[in-house]
């Protein structure tokens, strides 16, 4: 089997000048490998490349995939994605798979940038104060999921209370609020964590809901959950398929 051109015209868009290590060692899995992931997956829909590595960002930020994560930041910046962006899909990250697990890519995404020559800090794109984030948190929740979630804040068990409010405050207050990346965005990126991670199924259901009513549509989701099957495999992809099912068919009752 040989490396189609397809492939090695969309590689050398990704990474110009750079081989995979793989090549010399592994060379028939590199040659299938390119030929599906970034001939056969890449070519099956029209979208465009920035959206695809946003998803696939995110995407390997949700199954821990560190090492192919830091190639794919400089495929990411090759293909248009903002640096400002990239790090907004780092940070909201945290909300949904905590500083244990996203810490590694701050500092793989610092290295690259510092490799890029991209000064660092980046400005800073907060948009509330600490006694705004409740209020501002609330309204991102009514945005993206309707008006069920007027005071839902306030809602449960005295004893767990407080994590609804953490969700309002914290969650979406601190990291849907902010600029760089738009609600829809921040909705499909954290479908991209929650698909990735896997064992999260409830939320994933959830969140294909708020992706679907903000205009993400099945078969868009269906081709996000497509383009992200070599970074994640085929179980985790075909359960992301059933909660999106799931969540079509339930908005479908309503």
């Amino acid at each position: 089997m040989a490396i189609s051109e397809n492939a090695k015209k969309y590689y050398k868009k990704m990474f110009s000048g750079h081989e995979s290590v793989l090549t010399k060692t592994d060379p028939e899995f590199i040659e299938f490998f390119k030929n599906f992931a970034f001939d056969e997956v890449v070519n099956h829909d029209d979208m465009d490349d920035r959206t695809r590595f946003m998803t696939i960002l995110a995407t390997l930020i949700g199954c821990q995939g560190k090492e192919e994560y830091e190639l794919m930041v400089t495929a990411a910046l090759n293909f248009g994605v903002k640096p400002v962006e990239i790090k907004e899909i780092v940070y909201q990250a945290v909300a949904y798979l905590g500083m244990g697990r996203v810490f590694p890519f701050f500092k793989l995404t610092n290295k690259v940038f510092e490799e890029q020559g991209i000064e660092l800090p980046l400005p800073g794109q907060a948009t509330t104060e600490a006694d705004e984030r409740l209020r501002a948190g609330e309204q991102a929740q009514i945005d993206i999921f309707g008006p069920g979630m007027k005071d839902f804040w306030k809602s449960g068990p005295e004893e767990s209370q407080h994590i609804n409010y953490w969700l309002a405050d914290n969650c979406f207050g601190d990291y849907y609020t902010r600029h760089g990346l738009t609600l829809k965005e921040r909705e499909l990126m954290t479908f991209c964590y929650l698909a990735a991670q896997g064992g999260v199924e409830p939320q994933l259901v959830a969140h294909a809901k708020a992706n679907l009513s903000m205009g993400n549509d099945k078969q868009f989701l269906i081709d996000v959950i497509s383009q992200n099957i070599p970074y994640i495999g085929y179980p985790r992809s075909l359960n992301a398929l059933r909660c999106v099912n799931t969540a079509a068919e339930e908005l479908d009752k309503n």
